[in-house]
């Protein structure tokens, strides 16, 4: 009996894995075995780096909310302690964003808390 191979499909998954190579660099985009490992290791950075990025934006916003409140005389955890006891309801993006684009608005807010 004959070999039966399904040639279609396995053509399928290596194309699928180049067109994910598309833009490496040497054979990393058009050897198959290569590309793999190289897509199989990009997929696992990005899945990492989704969770990072929340991370280094959580402090990033904590260093300009500092930055903005030091320039009232208060230090970060300070404020964040005064603003949770006043009960307002700005996260730390929304009060980043006021202490850099809006520091007239970031003052109300500081003197509201003192």
């Amino acid at each position: 009996m004959p070999r039966s191979v399904n040639s279609v499909a396995a053509k399928a998954r290596r194309k699928k894995i180049l067109k994910l190579a598309k833009g490496y660099f040497g054979r990393r985009k058009n050897v198959h075995t290569v590309a793999k490992n190289a897509v199989e290791k990009g997929l696992q950075y990005a899945y990492r780096d989704r969770r990072q990025k929340k991370r280094n934006f959580r402090a990033l916003w904590i260093q300009r909310i500092n930055a903005g409140a030091r320039l009232h005389g208060m230090s970060y955890s300070e404020f964040m302690g005064k603003v949770k006891a006043k009960g307002i309801e700005l996260n730390r993006k929304t009060l980043a964003d006021l202490a850099m684009n809006n520091p007239e608005a970031f003052k109300a807010v500081v003197d509201s808390v003192k």
